[in-house]
């Protein structure tokens, strides 16, 4: 983008109000800087309100001086939603956001991901399950998403990025503000190693009804919403909510009746919820609608395809006994999944979601469902 466009579209931003008449705008006129030049009576067809114009008209100048600075710096970015690098998913979900800041590669946000969520005062117990779902997801090849909340959030993402895997964080604040305060080097760590996305202008502090309406954001990235501990008030209900709204897998763990922290995931399998003891219980949820896009996904992600050279097994996969299994029972003819069940004496479920996996790293391909190493 130009300095002008940034220029319009951080005006666009500034004019606080109701999104949807200033998102009409944008997306009817193609581009912020011609949304901006169409003048008053164009932003009053769309539904700006009176207060919006004037906004629009004469922009807050700290606003503007702290958003530009944070711009400045490096691998720092705006997204308008019309801007193709934008996050498809996120165009799905209820009020869209007019644009994100982005800290860290924006492609990330592109990844199939799970969001890992829950509460923010959880057992040792809870933080260990986050982390052991989080490792298995990141081995699967998969994003973890979260919204950087003390708790269960933290420790999915500090145990996505201890196992080299990609994390997501949608904050409630502007990108230049940590919350808590304390989690501002964990925040750093993830728009250096991962990708910080958020809403909010540059400066704006968090308020309670930030976080409801990051937690849409959290649920329209992810193709599944696993909630480790959660109290019967929680915000990650209102995730979980979210996801189910949306269409998407929501997966709740089990915990004991005398635990209040499982209260609200006992609620959501009442209402429907998968219960899931194991990560790979919630790939096998997902292997379907990843099957289906990952031509898209590796499209766009420049992963491997079926013209790259021949695949070897992953450094991370070298040791493991059950992924060696596997692969050498796969060639170069495609084998049917029974038959490669038979071969390596592992589960339907272990094999489906080893395979899943190896598809996303691009090293295994699905030919009529029949599975083969990549030519």
């Amino acid at each position: 983008m130009t300095t002008h466009a940034y220029e319009a579209l951080l005006r666009l931003l500034m004019a606080g109000g109701a999104l949807s008449p200033r998102r009409a705008l944008l997306q009817a006129a193609g581009d912020a800087e011609a949304a901006i030049a169409q003048g008053t009576a164009t932003w009053r067809a769309h539904g700006c309100t009176p207060e919006q114009c004037a906004a629009l008209e004469r922009p807050d100048t700290r606003a503007w001086t702290a958003a530009r600075r944070w711009l400045e710096q490096d691998n720092h970015h705006l997204l308008p939603c019309t801007h193709p690098d934008f996050p498809p998913s996120l165009l799905e979900v209820p009020n869209p956001p007019l644009a994100l800041f982005v800290a860290g590669d924006p492609s990330l946000a592109w990844r199939p991901s799970v969001a890992l969520v829950g509460s923010r005062s959880p057992t040792p117990g809870g933080r260990a399950l986050a982390a052991r779902f989080a490792g298995c997801f990141v081995e699967a090849g998969l994003a973890v998403t979260s919204g950087l909340a003390a708790g269960i959030d933290a420790a999915a993402h500090q145990a996505t990025l201890e196992a080299g895997g990609c994390t997501v964080a949608v904050i409630g604040t502007g990108p230049d503000r940590a919350y808590p305060d304390s989690h501002a080097r964990l925040q750093a760590r993830i728009a250096t190693e991962g990708v910080v996305l958020s809403e909010y202008l540059p400066g704006t502090a968090a308020r309670p009804g930030h976080f409801p309406a990051r937690n849409r954001l959290v649920a329209g990235l992810a193709l599944a919403t696993v909630v480790v501990e959660a109290a019967q008030r929680s915000g990650a209900l209102i995730t979980a909510r979210l996801a189910a709204e949306a269409g998407r897998e929501v997966c709740a763990l089990p915990g004991s009746v005398l635990n209040p922290r499982a209260a609200g995931c006992h609620r959501l399998i009442r209402e429907g919820a998968a219960l899931v003891e194991r990560p790979e219980e919630v790939l096998e949820l997902l292997a379907p609608a990843l099957r289906q896009q990952l031509p898209g996904l590796q499209s766009r992600l420049a992963t491997p395809t079926e013209q790259a050279p021949p695949a070897l097994l992953p450094a991370r996969w070298v040791d493991d006994p059950d992924y060696q299994c596997l692969w050498r029972a796969l060639d170069h003819n495609p084998s049917g999944m029974d038959s490669l069940i038979t071969r390596c004496g592992l589960t339907a479920s272990q094999v489906s979601s080893m395979l899943l996996a190896m598809e996303l790293a691009g090293i295994v391909v699905c030919v009529h469902g029949r599975y083969c190493r990549t030519p």
